[in-house]
């Protein structure tokens, strides 16, 4: 009986760790985006996306990001007093043709940590770029994140990934590039390009 009791326990113990350690990886896709999300991480993994409204007029004024209640996301707490924007990955500006398509794009599914001045840097102009490429032809853009053992976890629960790769394609071209998610210390756009 006691043998059967300690087997039970431990058995209990390596099915709570196991499950608990099993977060789920989901694909969210809507009309705007497809995303692959981890709730252990609190972050996207990959997201695929077509600029829609390169020309777009619609505000984003008094727009803030919204938690999915169905999905463990980052949360406002994870970018409070810390280096880290709240950074869009499929950018609103590329989606601000009306009100509520714009307002899809402030889901915390669509946001990463990244690092302010990447974020407001060539990581923005890179956006401005796109949108441009939009004007006169269809641009897909396919963004993954970069995680590893040595990505730093938050104390409120999130992980930082490491870097961002992006790719946009239009007609037979593809442009790739990687960001370390740290200030930047080159300063165009184009000298992150690897291919």
């Amino acid at each position: 009986m006691m043998k059967t009791h300690i087997c039970f326990i431990i058995l209990f113990l390596f099915c709570s760790l196991f499950c608990e350690s099993q977060a789920r990886i989901i694909t969210v896709k809507s009309d705007i985006f497809t995303i692959i999300y981890s709730e252990e991480l609190e972050q996207p993994l990959e997201i695929w996306y077509t600029v829609k409204c390169p020309n777009g007029k619609a505000s984003r004024t008094g727009m803030d990001f919204y938690k999915c209640d169905s999905i463990r996301t980052s949360s406002h707490e994870d970018y409070e007093n810390n280096i880290w924007d709240k950074g869009h990955l499929a950018p609103a500006a590329d989606f601000s043709c009306d009100k509520e398509t714009l307002n899809k794009t402030f889901t915390y599914l669509n946001c990463a940590l990244q690092h302010q001045e990447l974020n407001r840097g060539v990581w923005r102009i890179l956006e401005l770029r796109e949108r441009e490429l939009a004007k006169t032809q269809e641009v897909q853009v396919h963004i993954k994140l970069d995680f590893t053992k040595n990505s730093i976890k938050q104390s409120t629960g999130s992980t930082v990934p490491g870097g961002f790769y992006k790719d946009l394609q239009y007609g037979k071209v593809i442009e790739s590039y990687y960001f370390p998610n740290a200030k930047p210390i080159l300063k165009s756009f184009k000298e992150y390009r690897t291919n």
